[in-house]
């Protein structure tokens, strides 16, 4: 187990990675804001599913869920159709120009990487992957785990 202090400044640079992801954020498209590039990648990753799952899955109250696929099925990435299983239920499909959309992020994501990260060797680059795959892990399925406190 790591010492004390190197957990305390890994929380001072978990903080901090909040700049890194502004910067993500500022090279989206006007039209397509962080939630939406979450809903479309969602889709992308696990196939078409009802609201309730994409909520789920971005850990977000089913209102905030909603007004983000409003805002993508108004543009036309996806489509919302009777689930057959119920009727009342809708099921979300992202479609042809949702896709389109999606690799547009990606290049655009993508770019920026390898321009703020030009001077990361493969390896390094590949070392990063790994340790934040391997801290995600560690923290599980955050959406289904109660709030611990400290003892």
């Amino acid at each position: 187990m790591a010492a004390q202090r190197h957990y305390d400044e890994l929380a001072r640079q978990l903080s901090a990675f909040g700049a890194v992801k502004r910067d993500m954020a500022r090279i989206l498209p006007h039209d397509c804001p962080a939630g939406s590039a979450a809903v479309l990648t969602l889709l992308k990753r696990y196939g078409d599913m009802r609201m309730g799952k994409l909520a789920e899955l971005l850990a977000v109250d089913m209102s905030v869920a909603s007004r983000h696929v409003a805002h993508v099925a108004d543009r036309g990435w996806i489509e919302r159709n009777a689930d057959p299983a119920d009727k009342r239920s809708r099921i979300l499909t992202l479609t042809d120009e949702g896709l389109r959309q999606l690799d547009l992020l990606n290049e655009l994501t993508t770019q920026l990487l390898a321009d703020r990260l030009s001077d990361w060797s493969d390896d390094e680059v590949n070392e990063l992957i790994a340790l934040m795959t391997r801290l995600r892990d560690s923290f599980g399925d955050c959406r289904a785990t109660a709030t611990r406190t400290p003892a």
